[in-house]
């Protein structure tokens, strides 16, 4: 079960991958309108969310995101997005079946620890389609197809 999750999963990051590389450096603090997120801000929120949700499965309760350094370039922030998705892998490849199934509460709401990797996926997923519509407003015309594999 995980082997699958893991793999639909790493589709979606390699795409965010291959979408960093359609911008530069000078487009990280891009953002669409007052109160949004910047493009780096936006993309480390994804990266270490995920990681979160993992390690709330993991743990059983809730684990705070980490809160990495500000990139100062694409490649900073390259580093850092493939360091956090290493550390997550590694921690999903860790969840057990009994993990998977136990409760957790998150937000208010409890549900199986399958259920919230889900929720986590489907998280990543609507920030990235975020992120593409940054990078069009960007002036940004060829762009990755939506997964990766």
């Amino acid at each position: 079960m995980m082997k699958n999750y893991i793999s639909g999963w790493m589709s979606h990051r390699k795409a965010l991958l291959e979408l960093i590389n359609t911008i530069d450096s000078d487009n990280l603090q891009y953002k669409p309108w007052d109160g949004a997120m910047t493009f780096s801000e936006l993309v480390l929120h994804i990266s270490t969310s995920t990681g979160m949700f993992a390690n709330t499965v993991k743990q059983g309760e809730f684990v705070p995101p980490t809160a990495p350094k500000t990139p100062e370039t694409i490649e900073e922030l390259k580093q850092l997005v493939q360091s956090e998705t290493d550390l997550t892998k590694g921690i999903l490849e860790s969840i057990t079946e009994e993990q998977l199934n136990q409760l957790v509460e998150f937000s208010g709401m409890k549900m199986p620890g399958m259920a919230m990797l889900e929720t986590a996926k489907d998280h990543e997923i609507h920030h990235k389609g975020q992120l593409f519509t940054y990078a069009r407003l960007m002036g940004i015309e060829n762009l990755p197809f939506f997964v990766s594999r």
